[in-house]
Order: C-alpha cells, then sequence, then structure tokens
C-alpha cells in the first residue's frame, strides 16, 4: 500500500487456477509467484514462525548478528528436512515461502513471534509476555506441532526443540543457546555442498 515493491505465492496443485489468480492479483510493484508444491509453502509459512521465535530470543540475549544469522540458516535446514519429509519439495524452501517467509519474519521488528523471542531473551516469561499483548505469535501453537512432527518423523531439530523447550518452561531462553553448543561443536549438521 505504501508503493514498495512486495512479492507473494499462489500455491495450488492445479497451476490454470494460480495462473489465472495470478493475472487477477498481480499489479504494479505487487509480484505474485505460483507453486505447485502447497505441502511446501504451507511447512515453511508455518515453521518460519518458530525460527523467528528463537532469532528474537538471540536478539533478546545480545548474542550478534553472526549467531542470528546461524539460527536463521540452520532452522532453514531444519523446516527443509521436516518439509521434505512430509512430501515437500526441497526447492520449495529456497523460494519466498521459504527463505524469504523465513528472513522476512526473522529480521522484522515488526514480527509478532520474533517480538516474542527477544522479550523471552530478556528475561520475561511466556506467561507475562502473553498476559500484556493482544496480539498471537503463532509460533507458540507451531513449536508444539513442530515437536510432535519431528519425533514421529524421526528428524533432528534442535533450534526448533530448544525452542519448545523454552515454550514450555522446561529451559530458560539463555539455557536454549547453550543447548544448541553440542550440536555446532560435534559436527551434527553439515553444509550442503
Amino acid at each position: 500500500m505504501a508503493g514498495q515493491a512486495a512479492a507473494s505465492v499462489i500455491a495450488t496443485e492445479d497451476l490454470a487456477v494460480a495462473w489465472a489468480l495470478q493475472s487477477v492479483m498481480q499489479r504494479g510493484v505487487f509480484r505474485i509467484y505460483t507453486n505447485h508444491d502447497v505441502t511446501g509453502c504451507e511447512i515453511g509459512g508455518a515453521l518460519k514462525n518458530v525460527v523467528a521465535i528463537a532469532t528474537g530470543i538471540a536478539q533478546g540475549l545480545g548474542v550478534g548478528d553472526n549467531t542470528r544469522a546461524a539460527v536463521v540458516c540452520r532452522g532453514l535446514a531444519e523446516i527443509t528436512r521436516l518439509g521434505v519429509a512430509m512430501g515437500g519439495e526441497a526447492a520449495t524452501f529456497s523460494g519466498l515461502t521459504g527463505m524469504g517467509d523465513l528472513i522476512a519474519t526473522c529480521m522484522s521488528p515488526l514480527s509478532r513471534n520474533r517480538t516474542l523471542g527477544e522479550q523471552l531473551g530478556a528475561g520475561r516469561t511466556l506467561e507475562e509476555i502473553t498476559a500484556q499483548t493482544r496480539t498471537v505469535a503463532e509460533g507458540v501453537g507451531t513449536a508444539h506441532t513442530v515437536h510432535e512432527l519431528a519425533e514421529r518423523h524421526g528428524i533432528e531439530m534442535p533450534v526448533c526443540n530448544e525452542v519448545y523447550r523454552v515454550l514450555t518452561g522446561e529451559i530458560h531462553a539463555s539455557e536454549a543457546y547453550r543447548g544448541l553448543t553440542p550440536y555446532y561443536q560435534a559436527g551434527h549438521e553439515r553444509e550442503p555442498g
């Protein structure tokens, strides 16, 4: 509405429908892309909220840009692993509904999920935060679902798991980053290529 460029995705298995909607909705600097991978688009759009909470926790703890970038990158790897296990296509997660949505949600100061994470990182409890806000951070509920799905599919998701543990009160936000250290030091995660 401010006249700045923006992009979105219409995901449907029927690309003829997607193309028809694209031609109706795309205007000026608002660009619409189409994708047949509905599962991948839905998973990317939901799970990015959990990673945004982790990024917010990092911001609230003041751990720095390098750590936040690592959380975003490793979070994307986790989203992709689970998404592929659930039938999504790996390529979808490098597009707008994966990386694009993840970057926007993790970096924007307007993100409800990132803001919730920042407050957790600053030492507030989930109960304190939710009692004083009228907005909903979707990542809270999604973290529980992700935890169950990761166990069901046998997928390691250390970033999402630490967020889950913070949200359930099992650990404090500052412990979440200490909990990730063994994964990084032991080499459990491998960069592609």
